[in-house]
């Protein structure tokens, strides 16, 4: 299988959709001319021209209701964030209008746009340009929000976004656009709503999403070969819908768990997983479950700050340390 980076695996999603599919069109900010901040959209504009790849003016909230309008009337928008923070500016269209028309018709109106960009930290973009906001999106009915970390899930849940009859909230990294990974070059989709086990073990479950799944490989990797720990790894994928049979059976299997992600602590990600694992595999706990979260400030620019404030593997493993029982 060729391997493409996480950028382009995300361009060729979008390059293979919109030749199968005419009715699909991109918006945002430098998407056209510039091929978008992150590279994203480079060369699309020459392939498909100005009326399918439209580069708006600096105004969220306008651009997402044009699309909006766009997908009530037939076409497929995709919708570039510069980043994500920058939807606050739209989050009256996205959570008033996207996410309500389909039960406001009572069926007869469906809004099938993709709003996609970066998300999280890891970039040095400090406090106003560092948000993860899955936990905001992933709230309001009506919208799904997903969040792939491997090359291979984002070009395959793209796909999936795209022909989805209703707003999708596709969260990349920006810290991973340049990770590379296996990408089969014949067509294939991601289904949402399904986690992926990225790594099998018996003695903890480690649950995250995005880029923090790569840290507890790292952490998984660590606990083997250091201390023979064989901790499973639990990449959500999809925050909505949300995979809560992939979560039990697995704490079913090793009756411990860490719930980790880069967001504050509080009403966050994490905090449903243990609520899910709490109401549903009470029975199978040994220990209570960990939560390990971004800490309670805003986000840092100076890197050995930023990295302070984000996740680390010594915080993993001192909480996958707690539910076995092997601090100190």
């Amino acid at each position: 299988m060729p391997e493409l980076t996480y950028r382009n695996a995300l361009r060729a999603a979008l390059t293979e959709e919109m030749a199968r599919d005419e009715s699909v069109v991109l918006l945002g900010e430098d998407i056209g001319v510039y091929g978008g901040t992150h590279l994203i959209t480079q060369g699309l504009l020459d392939r498909f021209g100005a009326k399918r790849v439209i580069d708006t003016p600096i105004a969220e909230g306008g651009f997402t209701g044009a699309a909006i309008g766009m997908a009530m009337l037939g076409l497929r928008p995709v919708v570039e964030m510069m980043t994500w923070n920058f939807s606050f500016l739209a989050s009256d269209q996205i959570i008033q209008n996207a996410a309500k028309l389909r039960y406001f018709s009572g069926g007869q109106v469906g809004v099938p746009i993709v709003i996609r960009g970066p998300n999280g930290g890891g970039v040095q973009l400090s406090a106003q340009h560092t948000h993860s906001l899955e936990n905001l999106y992933g709230h309001f009915p009506g919208l799904k929000v997903v969040s792939p970390v491997t090359p291979y899930d984002v070009k395959g849940m793209m796909l999936t976004a795209i022909r989805d009859p209703d707003p999708v909230i596709f969260l990349e990294a920006g810290a991973l656009y340049g990770t590379k990974g296996e990408v089969p070059e014949e067509e294939y989709t991601v289904p949402f709503g399904k986690a992926r086990v990225a790594r099998e073990g018996k003695d903890v479950t480690l649950i995250s999403y995005g880029r923090q799944v790569n840290l507890l490989l790292r952490v998984a990797e660590r606990l083997a070969t250091e201390e023979d720990v064989q901790a499973e790894v639990i990449d959500l994928r999809s925050i909505r819908p949300f995979d809560e049979e992939t979560i039990v059976a697995s704490v079913k299997k090793t009756n411990r768990a860490v719930a980790v992600q880069e967001q504050w602590r509080f009403f966050g990600v994490a905090s449903e997983v243990a609520a899910v694992i709490q109401e549903r595999a009470f029975d199978y706990l040994d220990a209570p479950v960990e939560r390990v979260s971004g800490a309670e400030v805003p986000a840092p620019y100076a890197r050995n700050l930023e990295e302070a404030a984000f996740p680390s593997e010594q915080q993993v493993i001192d909480a996958a340390h707690r539910v076995l029982y092997r601090e100190g």
